[in-house]
């Protein structure tokens, strides 16, 4: 039988454990890793803003590749090719994860998450997601010039995947980008968090295939992928392509910015800050 010591020991070992419990592995995880992005901008901001450029490179590499194989695909085996599409590209946020490129529509997270947690004054939330954003334009841009420039993308038929697909972006209507951004933006911090979750190397190169793998193959827009991917299929097109005026260009990328704030920013950032924010044992 126990002595009253033993037994306020043993209470009082169950109390510190259940403090244990209650605090959220994942907010810990974010946390660290916004500290680092801020350290990164505070101390050296022209490697901050080569990671955002490495960033936009990424999701080209990854764009310009889904669209080529899908372009390849469209005549020798329809039907597939937009599958093939979505499972190229998906690989471009795996270099971005593993490669630690700073990527503005995951960064919608962290920074939200980061001001709800007073880890950064709202005025550095907006400096740091602006730079990063920018950069990712100037990576994306850059590149999808370098890649219209290539073999693959010399000499493409007029009612080519890519040409379709843009033009499909290009005049949806403002509400049709709004809930398909934040979709889209939904389901990449869905797989930013599983990635910080995971501790394998190969399960995170899965689920983050398999859950971009989603919003791309839905057509979801993305501001950042929309970067190279416009920019390629304009210059690939000799800016032949009549849906491709600013016009449209302006109001598909400001609106899927908006969708992507909402689904990153406010749905996940401030959702899992806010519920991982409790005393309860119920944390992630």
């Amino acid at each position: 039988m126990k002595t009253d010591l033993f037994m306020k020991i043993d209470e009082s070992t169950a109390e510190k454990n259940d403090h244990v419990k209650n605090s959220s592995a994942l907010m810990s995880q974010l946390e660290y890793s916004i500290s680092k992005k801020i350290d990164l901008f505070k101390t050296s901001l022209p490697r901050y803003a080569v990671r955002s450029m490495l960033a936009g490179l990424f999701l080209g590499l990854g764009t310009a590749v889904g669209f080529y194989i899908a372009i390849r695909m469209q005549d020798t085996l329809p039907g597939l090719d937009k599958a093939a599409y979505a499972f190229m590209f998906s690989w471009g946020l795996v270099m971005i994860i593993f490669l630690n490129a700073e990527l503005g529509t995951s960064n919608m997270l962290y920074t939200t998450i980061g001001v709800y947690k007073k880890r950064m004054a709202f005025s550095f939330a907006l400096k740091l997601l602006f730079t990063c954003i920018l950069f990712n334009f100037i990576g994306g841009v850059l590149s999808g010039y370098l890649f219209s420039l290539t073999t693959p993308f010399g000499h493409l038929a007029p009612d080519n995947y890519m040409f379709a697909g843009v033009t499909a972006k290009l005049t949806k209507t403002t509400g049709q980008i709004l809930v398909e951004g934040m979709f889209a933006n939904i389901l990449v911090n869905i797989a930013v968090l599983i990635s910080l979750r995971m501790k394998d190397d190969t399960a995170k190169v899965l689920a983050i295939v398999f859950v971009i793998f989603i919003f791309s193959f839905l057509g979801y827009e993305h501001v950042i992928a929309n970067f190279p991917a416009f920019s390629l299929t304009y210059f690939a097109s000799h800016g032949a392509l009549s849906a491709m005026t600013a016009g449209n260009v302006i109001h598909n990328l400001f609106f899927t910015l908006i969708g992507n704030f909402i689904g990153g920013g406010l749905v996940m950032g401030l959702g899992y800050a806010w519920l991982n924010n409790t005393d309860s044992k119920y944390v992630d």
